[in-house]
């Protein structure tokens, strides 16, 4: 299968190909249906999940929410085939039906009513379908929070995604956010564990989160919160939101603080001696696989990190750095040199040109590496679109710099204006892929000759 829609035109050199090519064995190792069939599988009679295995019984039901679910549940359908009877999968863009289960839309990035009422149909079929010797699997990916939601008494939908929606804009990122989310939930933080009757629960995870966090990966619906309500007023405290809460909303965090409202679930609840929690993709499975594919093709590997984070054109800079070193010194690593990171790096808006956080960083990483003709590097979100921009990501050179100015464009003019799409574009450097229907954050590789 191939993800990059302009691959040809992007291998200019053999190691233009060789990069591409790892770019795509990335991609795949993301897919959630690979994901599902690479990690489960059925042997007589028992499901098997790397050292877990449990007995199939008559009836599984799937129920799942996020980016990736409906790739997975159509991996799980062709796994067990008949012996999933029933189910509801909520997802940001397709409805229908993958076997007995039913697929609804959610909202993203904010829930609103098409996530309230698919979310509520979710937990009438838990409670209505499912039997105690019966198997329920869920299926959790990136999204999650926003597609699955049903806010506690007291509260409303509106004024959860208000809530939201000002955290975002404050700068919160994903772990405040989910902290405060949590606590204004029914289903986060463990709380979906309370409408499931089965005695057995698996969780299928693909995940979005720096660090694989499982308490904050779609705000965790079936792991352990250790959070406190605390937490969440001082996220709201430290983003300067307290004093701006919808009334309701601040009574509530009040009743929270003085242990009247319901809290998450936390670690050592009966409720988890029932739920197998398994991340079957993450960030760091992608560059292990990479890895791998690239050690076999003759490359010296070092992953850096899966945990990249900071302002794009810095982290640009840093990389940029250590290729340099490679190539002056072979150290950290001798030639053929693959260097690997991935995380989620994140843009400062300065100006008004179109980009996203991958391309940024190859705009600074064109930058640094100017005239380093032995290297060859790509950067790209996972879930094919970076920023607000079609594209997922792009290649670069050390010939890119020169080739920019032939052509008459300024590569620190595009930088400074936060227009690294055009830059890319123009050049023909863009990588194309469309949505890929998963996310486990970004990718980067650089190869060096």
């Amino acid at each position: 299968m191939r993800f990059i829609q302009n691959f040809n035109e992007l291998a200019v050199s053999p190691l233009h190909k060789t990069l591409l090519e790892v770019v795509e064995e990335g991609l795949s190792r993301a897919d959630p249906y690979d994901a599902v069939i690479k990690n489960l599988s059925v042997r007589e009679g028992k499901l098997i999940l790397g050292g877990y295995e449990i007995s199939i019984p008559e009836c599984v039901h799937v129920v799942g929410f996020g980016k990736a679910s409906a790739k997975m549940l159509r991996a799980l359908q062709d796994l067990l085939g008949k012996v999933v009877c029933g189910g509801v999968v909520i997802t940001p863009d397709i409805e229908g039906w993958v076997g007995s289960v039913k697929l609804l839309k959610g909202d993203h990035p904010l829930p609103a009513t098409n996530t309230l009422e698919s979310s509520l149909n979710l937990l009438n079929y838990l409670e209505k379908e499912v039997k105690e010797k019966d198997l329920v699997i869920v299926l959790v990916s990136g999204g999650g929070s926003a597609l699955f939601e049903v806010p506690e008494d007291g509260l409303t939908l509106d004024e959860i995604s208000l809530v939201t929606k000002e955290l975002m804009k404050r700068g919160a990122d994903i772990v405040e956010l989910n902290t405060v989310r949590k606590k204004f939930s029914r289903v986060k933080g463990g709380k979906l564990l309370k409408y499931v009757r089965a005695e057995k629960i698996i969780t299928l995870i693909v995940s979005d989160v720096v660090g694989d966090r499982l308490d904050i990966i779609a705000s965790g619906p079936t792991a352990p919160d250790n959070t406190s309500f605390n937490d969440a007023y001082q996220v709201l405290m430290r983003r300067g939101l307290w004093d701006k809460l919808p009334h309701d909303v601040k009574v509530f965090v009040e009743k929270g603080l003085a242990g009247k409202a319901p809290d998450t679930l936390k670690e050592g609840d009966p409720l988890f001696s029932k739920v197998h929690n398994l991340i079957i993709a993450s960030n760091q499975s992608v560059l292990d696989h990479m890895s791998s594919t690239l050690s076999r093709k003759g490359f010296n590997t070092m992953i850096l990190t899966s945990m990249l984070e900071g302002e794009a054109r810095e982290a640009g800079r840093i990389l940029g750095s250590i290729i340099k070193n490679i190539t002056y010194y072979s150290k950290p690593l001798s030639k053929p040199a693959a260097l690997l990171a991935g995380g989620e790096t994140t843009v400062t808006v300065r100006g008004n040109g179109v980009g996203g956080r991958n391309q940024e960083l190859c705009l600074s990483l064109t930058i640094s590496i100017r005239g380093f003709h032995d290297v060859v590097a790509a950067c790209a979100g996972t879930d094919g679109i970076d920023g607000i921009s079609p594209a997922a990501g792009a290649v670069v050179d050390g010939w890119l710099f020169e080739e920019a100015v032939k052509k008459k464009l300024n590569p620190h003019e595009y930088l400074l204006n936060n227009d690294s799409y055009t830059f890319f574009q123009e050049l023909g450097r863009a990588i194309y892929t469309g949505y890929t229907g998963t996310n486990v954050n970004d990718i980067f590789v650089a190869l060096i000759k």
